[in-house]
């Protein structure tokens, strides 16, 4: 295993992981989705020259919004550690490669991060559930070019890994890109 920037990842590596992860994704892995998993820590698994798993944290902001508001200054933005492009090669799953990607990207995010998060596909709530990640219980939003929009589709599927104390039940709102927002 490892643990690389963006900058260090060699280009040949980096095609490998834009492979494994179309695969994975069964080809719904667009190019917003890649350029989202740049840019910050990546874990890399191997089996000798073969990659067989990848996920990456990258850096960035959610405003974390308490719905009884203790003040002036009760929202708040956080730097958060979100986890992208999680992905195993199908003839090595169940057999604990993406449990190693975790663990890993989990240490960068206790490092680094007074918060994880990440959006949890369908097959894959069972998995971060049982590794501590909380579902978020509160509201989701984005930030986009017309304003602060709801997003009622993603409010079961958001994951966090507190670092700190945080109220789980709070609203929380994505910072602007471009493809999926969560």
């Amino acid at each position: 295993m490892s643990v690389l920037h963006t900058w260090q990842v060699p280009e040949p590596t980096l095609t490998a992981v834009r492979a494994l992860l179309d695969e994975a994704f069964d080809g719904e892995f667009g190019d917003e989705d890649w350029e989202h998993t740049l840019g910050g820590v990546h874990v890399l698994v191997r089996d000798g020259d073969e990659l067989i798993g990848h996920g990456a944290v990258v850096q960035r902001r959610l405003l974390h919004a308490p719905r009884v508001v203790d003040g002036p200054h009760a929202t708040r933005a956080l730097r958060v550690g979100y986890v992208e492009g999680v992905a195993v090669r199908a003839d090595r799953r169940r057999r604990g490669v993406g449990g190693v990607v975790m663990s890993a990207l989990e240490d960068v995010v206790r490092g680094a991060y007074p918060l994880g998060a990440l959006s949890a596909s369908e097959d894959a709530l069972e998995f971060y559930a049982a590794r501590g990640w909380q579902r978020w219980r509160g509201r989701t939003f984005a930030m986009t070019p017309t304003g602060v929009e709801r997003t009622e589709e993603e409010d079961d599927g958001v994951f966090v890994l507190p670092v700190v104390p945080l109220d789980l039940a709070a609203d929380l709102t994505c910072d602007l890109r471009d493809g999926d927002v969560w």
